[in-house]
């Protein structure tokens, strides 16, 4: 396998002669370009998810059947580390699903979601959100939401409703869709009493600066999280979403590719795990390490890549790509950290699957040949398992389907 890695060529188009995969319909297989064949990439994507939805409860599994209700069957994906089940996480496995055609576990996850997580009591501060961290019986650690769990459920609703047609009640999956990105642009300001204090939440979306929030407490709302800046999910929105907010989320996606210019390191490539809306590396007493790259930022270079992958519209994600491939290439594909400063200074040694399997999806907008040395590392890369299975895992799982050319735009009906 290797020989075919070192052989394999990717092709990198200029900007003039490349369409976007939703135009075109053409989703890279960079193992494919790369001399791997698609039936050897299929199983190796499906052995994937098997293990990680349906692997060893001990040791390999983060999706865990949890009985049923009314609606249906319930499962919920958890942070195993940590005991711990996240919007992150749930919203990350029903994306999952979508894309791997698993109804049965996508349902049993927004089943969970809803019926635990969800917010529909009028008086509620988080009212149309969904709490950001629970316990695994369903009792909240915290009713406040993260902005990233909404976007990821709001998405994978959209593509459930093209793949897979839409049903009744909270399987209505547009109609939910909808109400959620309404209430993430548009929800008023409630204040209220949570398991842990008076809280006051708005919307998720800063009107002004045309970017989401890193939460959207009033209370520390004034900021973001780059690994949140979707503009790949924001263009479709713009097609997709209630008609009155289209030209709101095409203006987004056109903020958000600015927002990566000024938030990476010119150097390095390297975003913070917080920023101010102007670009500039935010942390505050509690997260003093939030100005540097770290676990929230892994995501960031996938997200400008699969933007540039769909869309096409902004050659500057090619260079934020090959300078940031650059960087981790000259501390070593096979040494390189995952904590770094933004100028480049390591701060831990620990290697990290989910970062290794992010640098990868970078290779779809890269145009440097060692664009194929990231995705061979995803390529020889086990599946994770124990302990940290849970982040590394859904990292590494979306970042198999976006280098295998599995993960597409499916038009709600």
């Amino acid at each position: 396998m290797l020989r075919l890695f070192l052989l394999g060529c990717i092709p990198f188009l200029a900007q003039g002669q490349h369409a976007g995969a939703v135009v075109t319909g053409h989703y890279r297989n960079l193992f494919a370009e790369a001399g791997v064949s698609k039936k050897k990439v299929a199983k190796k994507v499906d052995a994937a998810f098997q293990q990680l939805f349906h692997g060893d409860p001990q040791s390999e599994a983060i999706y865990y059947a949890a009985g049923s209700n009314a609606n249906g069957a319930l499962a919920y994906v958890t942070d195993v580390l940590h005991h711990d089940v996240r919007s992150e996480g749930m919203s990350y496995g029903m994306t999952i699903a979508i894309q791997l055609d698993k109804k049965t576990e996508f349902d049993a996850l927004w089943n969970w979601s809803k019926t635990y997580m969800y917010h529909a009591e009028a008086d509620h501060p988080a009212r149309g959100f969904f709490s950001w961290s629970m316990k695994t019986d369903g009792t909240p650690n915290d009713e406040t939401p993260a902005p990233d769990g909404e976007e990821y459920y709001t998405m994978a609703l959209y593509f459930a409703s093209g793949r897979w047609g839409n049903g009744a009640g909270i399987y209505n999956y547009r109609a939910e869709a909808d109400r959620l990105l309404t209430n993430m642009l548009h929800r008023e300001v409630l204040c209220g009493r949570t398991r842990r204090g008076p809280y006051a939440c708005g919307n998720m979306f800063d009107e002004t600066a045309r970017m989401v929030r890193f939460v959207p407490g009033l209370e520390r709302n004034g900021f973001t999280d780059p690994s949140y800046h979707l503009p790949a999910f924001y263009e479709l929105w713009a097609r997709w979403g209630p008609a009155a907010d289209r030209t709101f989320w095409a203006e987004a996606a056109t903020a958000s590719r600015d927002f990566f210019q000024k938030a990476t390191n010119p150097a390095t490539g390297l975003a913070p795990d917080y920023a101010n809306f102007d670009g500039t590396p935010y942390s505050f007493r509690r997260n003093a390490g939030a100005a540097n790259f770290r676990y929230d930022a892994w995501r960031v270079a996938m997200n400008w890549s699969v933007d540039w992958s769909w869309w096409a519209k902004d050659a500057r994600e090619r260079e934020l790509s090959d300078r940031l491939q650059a960087f981790f290439a000259s501390k070593g594909m096979e040494t390189y950290g995952s904590l770094y400063t933004l100028a480049g200074e390591q701060l831990s040694t620990a290697r990290a699957p989910g970062l290794i399997a992010t640098n990868a999806v970078a290779s779809l907008a890269a145009t440097n040949p060692r664009a194929k040395e990231f995705v061979k590392a995803l390529w020889d890369l086990p599946i994770p398992s124990g302990k940290e299975r849970y982040y590394d895992g859904t990292l590494y799982l979306l970042s198999m389907l976006h280098v295998s050319g599995r993960f597409r735009a499916w038009t709600p009906k």
